[in-house]
Order: structure tokens, then C-alpha cells, then sequence
């Protein structure tokens, strides 16, 4: 799901935003829970990102761990950038690797969708809006949220969308292949470049030499010479 999201999400507006079609998601939702072989590609992004969020908010004690709930919103109480990225970095290595591994993903295709903001109206505020719910809970998930306890959270996984590559590596980017506009870029690179080619201008020169002869001749010279489901 994750890979689908990378490849068509970053030129698509309101990714993880826009609601989808309630049936079409507990379908696939469905065939994915019966381990039933699913082309995610063939379905619509919005409902693939509608269950991706869904399967994020169901793992058990949340992605970014309930234990660390006051500890992750105690990141931005941090006075400089670095000690923040110190104190995320060092949450991260208390949560299991396979979280890890997950969250390394997730942001990766989060930070691709903030980067064509421009297309798909989802700034790295509005993406934390959309997910941070689904990946950090209370310990006690069935008890109401202060509001102010969300507006930190939101602020939180803005902060590590916008420094994730500090946090989690820059290779993360790229863990699933190229993106849309990736892949959109070097098409265009491609055509630019054949287009360049093919309309680059000929120089002709001719030589013209007259013979000490009684018959003028002339010597014409050529052209000089890119789950699992989840």
C-alpha cells in the first residue's frame, strides 16, 4: 500500500485527506485480512490510503508506542533543533525494530507527498493532521484526547516530516522505488533531451574555389562535425 501511495500520492491532491468510498475500503480491507493476493495498483489511491491508515491505527499499542506517549510530545519542549532530532532519535531506539522499519517507510512517502505540496495541497501540517491520530495514542486509548495533547502530537510528526531525513536517514526517500513526480521528471528529462538532439542546428559550410583553369569548380565540405500488503 505504501508503495502505491509513493508512486501516484505525491501528484495527487488531498492524498490521505479526502474521504473514499466506504464499501470499496472494507472490501479491500477484506481480501487483505483473508490473505487473498490483492493489486493494490488497480484500486484508488484514496481508498488505499484510507486503509493504510485504518491498519496503522489498529496496531496494538500504537506505531510510535503508548508507553512513550508524554515522552514523544516532550520532543518540541527541546530548545534547539538538534536536541530535538536527538530526542527522536533516541525513542526510536526504545521502540521495537519492526516499528522502526515501518516508520522509516512511512515517512519516507509522507516526506515525498510534502515535497509536490504545491500539487497536492498536503503541506507537512496537514499530512500531521491526517496521521498523527492513527500513529501515536494515550496509553489509555479509549479515554478523550485533550485538545491541547493534539495540537502537540500534529506539531510533533510535522517536525518529523520536516527533519526526517536527519532522523531517519536520506536514503528513506527512495525505499520504495521512485515516486510519481520522480518518474514524471525523468520522462520529461528524457523527451527534452531526445528534443535537443533532434532540433540541434546543422553548420553547412561550402568551399568555393575557382580554378586557374578555363572551368570554374566547386567543392561542397559536409556538416562539421530513467503486506507485503503494507
Amino acid at each position: 500500500m505504501l508503495s502505491v501511495i509513493n508512486q501516484k500520492g505525491p501528484l495527487l491532491e488531498g492524498i490521505f485527506r479526502k474521504p473514499a468510498c466506504i464499501n470499496s475500503c472494507r472490501n479491500l480491507k477484506e481480501k487483505l485480512n483473508s490473505g487473498d493476493r490483492v493489486n493494490c495498483y488497480s484500486k484508488s489511491v484514496h481508498v488505499v490510503a484510507c486503509v493504510l491508515k485504518d491498519f496503522l491505527e489498529n496496531i496494538e499499542g500504537s506505531l510510535l508506542s503508548s508507553k512513550l506517549y508524554e515522552k514523544w510530545l516532550g520532543v518540541l519542549n527541546e530548545v534547539t533543533e538538534k536536541e530535538k532530532i536527538n530526542a527522536a532519535q533516541r525513542l526510536l531506539t526504545q521502540l521495537p525494530k519492526a516499528n522502526v522499519v515501518l516508520l522509516r517507510y512511512l515517512f519516507g512517502v509522507l516526506y515525498n507527498i510534502e515535497q509536490q505540496s504545491s500539487s497536492n495541497q498536503m503541506t507537512a501540517y496537514d499530512l500531521s493532521v491526517c496521521i498523527a491520530p492513527s500513529i501515536l495514542c494515550p496509553l489509555n486509548s479509549c479515554s478523550l484526547e485533550l485538545e491541547d495533547n493534539f495540537i502537540k502530537k500534529a506539531s510533533l510528526v510535522q517536525f518529523l516530516i520536516e527533519n526526517c531525513l536527519k532522523i531517519f536517514g536520506e536514503d528513506i526517500t527512495s525505499l520504495l522505488g521512485e515516486n510519481s513526480k520522480s518518474c514524471h521528471n525523468n520522462e520529461k528529462a528524457a523527451v527534452t533531451e531526445k528534443q535537443t538532439v533532434e532540433s540541434k542546428p546543422v553548420r553547412v559550410i561550402v568551399i568555393s574555389k575557382r580554378a586557374q583553369l578555363q572551368n570554374a569548380t566547386k567543392s561542397p565540405c559536409g556538416p562539421s562535425t530513467y503486506m507485503s500488503t503494507v
